[in-house]
């Protein structure tokens, strides 16, 4: 298939038959291409003609000049008044319209002067031009949706250093509270019996480190939206024990819930298979969709945690809250980058961790998506392959 890329389509104006054949890569097309010009081949001594093949994907605009609907479309763009032949059978179409196309071209060049310029010069040109601009057009809309996308990171930017700044501010200053009073106790016991018992050590302990993890959480949930959609996650898989690591989760997000007086149900079978997955991957959105039922479910509320072996490849994760749910409309878009429900503008966090992580389960060929009813409560589900030695 050759392809001409120059905007003024016909290499020849002077020839009187000017034919465009406008096509796409099926491979029926070749075929079709082919018939064409094996036709038009064998009436080449009785009409002069030029055919230019279009290949509408890597020349949009002209299609777009010439509005076609479908392809293949054959266009006789010369002589006067100009034709369009469309469908699968263009060579039956093209055999019966042939001697009408003859006899235009006869009249044509018996009406037209031997000094005369060019016959469609300015058709040909006009056309140029207007597929010219088309183009240029379609170039600077471009430019513009890349200069608004450009615009919106550096805006999103701006709101994660802000936001980052505001919410590490709490966690750390948990994690202070805890250490100072660690290290009060410790001078002031100088010898002396601690005024800390055991347990209110080992409280202020699990409470800094806690606060410490939720740091670094929020952290490498930044780090990982600034580098981009396009970027690869480095995923290490090993063998995991899935229900081990979900209590750990739990555990760390147990103050949390106890803040808001929740309960949570755990249905995580004893004998679940070990699943191949990244570790701290899987511990990244263990914790953004259990932190995610935390904020959404209202105080007093119940959160359930499962984990179901569903087929011999795969196991399931299902966490479900009784929050406000999610519409029906945006159950998919909340899986989108930065994106966030009108309602949740005024809450804390990103709009970055169910991105995150869907492109971290999807980098494990596993599957991720919700379920909700209005007013009734949401539940999360993704799934993980199990370990084949």
């Amino acid at each position: 298939m050759t392809m001409q890329a120059h905007p003024n389509l016909i290499s020849d104006p002077k020839v009187p038959l000017q034919i465009l054949l406008f096509v796409d890569q099926r491979p029926a097309s070749r075929e079709q291409i082919r018939q064409i010009r094996d036709f038009l081949k064998d009436r080449s001594a009785e009409c002069p003609f030029e055919l230019e093949v279009i290949d509408v994907g890597e020349q949009p605009y002209l299609a777009e000049h010439f509005r076609l609907i479908a392809t293949p479309t054959l266009i006789k763009l010369h002589p006067d008044p100009r034709q369009t032949l469309t469908g699968s059978d263009l060579i039956v179409q093209l055999k019966n319209w042939w001697p009408r196309w003859q006899r235009s071209v006869e009249e044509f060049l018996a009406n037209t002067s031997p000094l005369s310029e060019t016959p469609d010069s300015s058709n040909v040109a006009s056309i140029g031009y207007s597929t010219e601009v088309i183009k240029l057009t379609d170039e600077v809309f471009r430019l513009q949706r890349e200069n608004e996308n450009f615009q919106a990171q550096l805006h999103f930017k701006d709101q994660i250093i802000s936001m980052l700044a505001h919410d590490l501010r709490n966690p750390l200053t948990a994690a202070s509270i805890a250490i100072e009073t660690l290290e009060i106790a410790h001078k002031q016991a100088d010898g002396q019996p601690s005024r800390l018992t055991p347990q209110m050590t080992s409280n202020l302990l699990k409470h800094g480190r806690t606060q410490i993890r939720t740091i670094d959480r929020m952290i490498t949930d930044i780090l990982q939206a600034a580098r981009g959609t396009s970027s690869e996650l480095h995923i290490q898989p090993e063998k995991l024990e899935l229900g081990a690591l979900c209590q750990d989760v739990m555990v760390d997000l147990r103050d949390r819930m106890q803040s808001k007086q929740q309960q949570i149900e755990a249905d995580i079978p004893s004998d679940l298979p070990i699943v191949y997955a990244d570790a701290k991957r899987i511990r990244q959105v263990m914790m953004n969709i259990l932190d995610n039922a935390i904020k959404y479910t209202p105080t007093g509320g119940t959160i359930q945690i499962s984990i179901l072996h569903r087929t011999a490849q795969k196991v399931q994760v299902s966490v479900c809250d009784n929050g406000p749910g999610v519409p029906p409309e945006n159950r998919d878009r909340i899986f989108e980058d930065h994106y966030r429900l009108q309602r949740d503008k005024a809450q804390e966090g990103y709009g970055i961790g169910l991105s995150l992580c869907q492109r971290i389960i999807r980098a494990h060929y596993g599957q991720i998506w919700v379920d909700s009813i209005a007013n009734q409560g949401s539940c999360f589900h993704f799934t993980l392959p199990v370990f084949r030695s």
